[in-house]
């Protein structure tokens, strides 16, 4: 276990659930997520697991996590 998959647990369960994610990608420092219901998504639990931002348009969820995004959305989507 790597030291981000706990992390990568936390992320996937304030997302709302693997079954509220539709798909998650690295773009830069931003995590983006599509999901099913954003009402399901906890800004504040985000923020906690060291989120610098959280933006939430429509279904559309982007979390600025820093320059280790890639290896986190890897670890999400190995979860997933």
């Amino acid at each position: 276990m790597t030291p981000t998959e706990p992390r990568a647990a936390s992320y996937v369960q304030a997302l709302g659930g693997a079954d509220n994610i539709q798909d998650i990608e690295p773009c830069t420092t931003r995590l983006r997520s599509l999901v099913h219901d954003p009402s399901l998504v906890n800004s504040a639990a985000l923020r906690e697991l060291g989120a610098f931002g959280v933006m939430i348009n429509g279904r559309v969820v982007q979390i600025v996590v820093g320059p280790d995004v890639d290896v986190v959305a890897s670890e999400i989507n190995d979860l997933l």
